[in-house]
């Protein structure tokens, strides 16, 4: 839903609605009038939107000849029009008024239960939905919402039964298991909490959300060690929830800012086309948008058309020079078609106009590397440490960073620290590589390489592990083993099609073969930052 600047419009500016009998309507008579708000901050589009709806709305609910549900629906339409341009005040008023008409319709009480929500009003949020959970009580969407009407009222004992309910409904529902991770954090039983808020991961690993009450139930614990891990993984995003009717409200303005917010809806879920057509459409009401055109570049890229997105791209630049997000996807363009100079001047461009912006800086410091400015990627991924120590790329950079530049014991060394302070196998696996191939001699230790790699699952260990198995061994001298795990990684390669890499590693082969250790940690083909 999408702000448009609603406020309580003065009397004489009333709409028609002022003029209609709904103070004498048998089925509300004391609701206050049902009337619009002050129109005149918003969009054309939307103002347009809105007055056109009241008109129809006016022939309805001012004949009392027609059936009370039908006048209902024309209350309902325009409270949900209202409160997707988040006009509540008016919005509620228009509720009141449609549920007062169709008693049993549960939209209505639903409804009122999210406005409640977002305007604060936390009992009456919760008391909406109470209804609307009467007339259906088997929905696990109004179950969740409920719970966490209750939640936010601080009732916990009042959410959990809510939440259980919506989770036996529901078995595979991360929202669920969140609630009740949360109402077990309440209640202080906090090895429950851990073990409901686990789940919730392993269900949803994206749901980044999750991780602080996580790392709060591992704090009380005394598990200082996850408490920091879970939190330097959290995101402050919402728990997505299944929610039909909450959608159909997104989707009603026609706005240049709700085109927007579905066609990025369409892209997170991967329906590029889609949300061209969504982007399109806003384009159509502002086409002097920038942050359009950009979205209508994304969705056209990953369409396929990498021209159209340029076009697109350069047309964000053209109406906006400094936008950092236009400058970042056209060095994406410019790398992917083999044209590094000129990507490494988008990047160089997004983060001069965007210090703090990560991502660029990530990609720019890859590209420098890749063009063998190794200094200069290694001063990037300074930066980003700088700005945010908890970006584990960027450390994970800098460490590979450190080994292409062969300064081996400082590569040692925070690849020491980072597998101890980041939850992620590549650290490990990494450090592995260091420790049995460096060129160092002083670096070099291939028992603790074993003692690293042993330590890894063979999940975490992944399928692309047998090259870093091989260096292992031959570093110890066994040889046989070494190998072994080189021709498996051989031939994975050439079943992959990766037919340079499977050349490369049979090189390294040949040198196991002849009982000689590799000294080359990383060969010049693979992927480094």
């Amino acid at each position: 839903m999408l702000t448009s600047g609603c406020g309580t419009r003065p009397d004489e500016r009333a709409a028609p609605a002022t003029d209609r009998p709904t103070g004498t309507l048998p089925a509300a008579p004391a609701l206050p009038p049902a009337t619009l708000p002050d129109l005149s901050h918003m969009t054309d589009s939307v103002r347009d939107q809105i007055l056109e709806l009241d008109r129809a709305v006016a022939e309805k609910t001012g004949n009392l000849d027609i059936q009370p549900a039908e006048r209902s629906a024309a209350y309902g339409e325009m409270a949900n029009l209202l409160m997707a341009a988040r006009c509540f005040e008016a919005a509620e008023r228009y509720y009141l008024h449609a549920q007062a008409l169709a008693p049993a319709e549960i939209r209505w009480p639903y409804y009122l239960g999210h406005l409640y929500r977002t305007t604060g009003e936390l009992r009456k949020s919760a008391e909406s939905f109470e209804r609307a959970l009467a007339l259906k009580g088997d929905d696990g969407t109004i179950l969740l919402r409920l719970g966490e009407a209750y939640l936010a009222e601080g009732r916990p004992e009042r959410a959990e039964p809510s939440f259980a309910k919506a989770l036996s409904l529901q078995p595979g529902s991360v929202a669920a298991q969140f609630g009740l991770g949360r109402v077990s954090l309440a209640r202080q039983d906090f090895a429950t909490a851990a073990s409901h808020l686990r789940e919730a991961l392993r269900l949803d690993p994206r749901a980044a959300g999750v991780h602080y009450p996580l790392a709060m139930a591992y704090r009380a614990m005394g598990d200082r060690a996850q408490a920091e891990s879970h939190l330097r993984q959290w995101r402050q995003v919402e728990i997505p929830v299944a929610d039909p009717l909450m959608r159909e409200l997104d989707d009603l303005l026609q706005s240049p800012a709700a085109y927007e917010s579905r066609g990025v809806r369409a892209l997170d879920s991967g329906n590029w086309a889609a949300a061209a057509e969504h982007f399109k459409k806003g384009i159509e009401l502002a086409p002097k948008s920038p942050s359009l055109r950009h979205r209508l570049g994304t969705a056209m890229f990953m369409m396929g058309d990498a021209a159209g997105a340029l076009g697109q791209f350069d047309e964000a630049l053209r109406l906006s020079p400094k936008f950092a997000l236009a400058h970042y996807s056209v060095g994406v363009l410019m790398e992917t078609s083999g044209r590094p100079t000129e990507a490494i001047a988008r990047f160089t461009a997004a983060v001069s106009h965007e210090p703090s912006y990560i991502e660029a800086r990530l990609r720019l410091a890859g590209a420098l590397g890749r063009s063998g400015r190794l200094n200069d990627a290694l001063s990037q991924y300074e930066e980003i440490i700088r700005i945010d120590p908890r970006v584990a790329d960027a450390r994970y950079g800098q460490a590979v960073t450190l080994v292409r530049l062969q300064r081996y014991q400082d590569a040692l060394d925070h690849l020491s620290d980072d597998m101890k302070t980041f939850d992620q196998p590549s650290f490990a696996l990494a450090l592995a590589r260091v420790l049995a191939a460096a060129p160092d001699d002083r670096v070099r230790d291939g028992r603790r390489a074993m003692a690293v790699m042993q330590a890894l699952t063979p999940e975490q260990r992944g399928l692309d592990s047998g090259e870093t198995m091989a260096m292992m061994f031959a570093e110890v001298g066994q040889f046989e083993e070494a190998v072994a795990w080189q021709r498996g990684a051989v031939e994975q390669a050439q079943r992959a099609g990766r037919h340079d890499v499977a050349r490369r590693l049979a090189e390294t082969l040949r040198l196991y073969e002849r009982r000689q250790p590799c000294r080359t940690p990383w060969g010049a083909d693979e992927m480094l930052p």
